[in-house]
């Protein structure tokens, strides 16, 4: 998606669809830190996210995340498969603000990924994007399509 005069920041699209099928993925892993994959269409530094890679979190922890290998490896391939690329990654802080932790930042393992984290604290979840390169980290607008 480019950047545009409305939205002068890159900025990650979700389709509406992605966007309800992560959260649900993370309500649905409550009390544990539930994660998983974006697939979509990178454009520049903005990108576009059509489909969700729900995620085993091998960590199995209400703190922490870590996404189980193969379902990564399956991520990879059914994103190839439909055109698209892996965009990066999201998961749930069930007892914390929407922003990615030190152990979050600690292990972004990919500059031009897109870091997505849906904070299960209040009522209503709230969902955030950022970017995470050489520690540093740039909240991102979200737009729902």
């Amino acid at each position: 998606m480019p950047t545009t005069a409305a939205s002068p920041f890159p900025t990650l699209t979700l389709a509406a669809s992605v966007h309800a099928e992560m959260v649900a993925a993370c309500l649905a892993g409550y009390p544990l830190e539930a994660c998983g994959l974006l697939g979509g269409h990178p454009d520049g530094e903005s990108a576009l996210a059509t489909a969700c890679y729900p995620a085993p979190n091998v960590a199995a922890s209400s703190r922490v995340y870590t996404v189980e290998p193969r379902a990564m490896l399956r991520a990879d391939r059914a994103a190839e498969d439909a055109g698209l690329s892996v965009l990066g990654v999201w998961h749930s802080h069930t007892h914390t603000d929407a922003y990615p932790s030190p152990t979050d930042i600690g292990q972004a393992p990919d500059p031009d990924w897109w870091y997505v984290l849906v904070s299960l604290r209040d009522v209503e979840p709230v969902v955030r994007a950022y970017r995470i390169r050489d520690g540093a980290v740039v909240e991102r607008p979200i737009a729902l399509q």
